[in-house]
């Protein structure tokens, strides 16, 4: 049986790559990323487990004298965090055999 090992790569790159994102969209404006945020643990818990919504959550606070979330605002948050949870999920599917006693059972011997 041959094993398919690209998802775990593609999974790390998709990772690799929104937190990536999210760490140049913060030095590229920070004045702006400190006037979403008023603390710094909210962005690095967003950093952690949910790095496009919170680079979207962000993005989406700076239009200047609007500062709220409104209309069509809301799709493009649910498809960042959909987008996010697609990828922690998919790193879940990808790592279930690394796990005892997890992954696909073996049959048992023919006698």
């Amino acid at each position: 049986m041959r094993s398919n090992n690209t998802g775990g790569c593609l999974t790390a790159f998709v990772s690799f790559f929104s937190r990536l994102a999210l760490l140049m969209f913060y030095f590229s404006r920070p004045v702006a990323w400190n006037a979403t945020f008023s603390s710094w643990l909210l962005p690095c818990l967003g950093f952690v487990f949910l790095p496009f919504t919170t680079m979207v959550y962000a993005w989406l606070m700076q239009p200047p004298g609007v500062g709220a979330i409104q209309g069509l605002d809301w799709l493009w948050l649910g498809l960042a965090l959909l987008s996010d949870l697609a990828s922690i999920a998919s790193a879940g599917y990808a790592n279930r055999n690394m796990m005892p006693g997890q992954g696909t059972p073996t049959p048992p011997p023919a006698k």
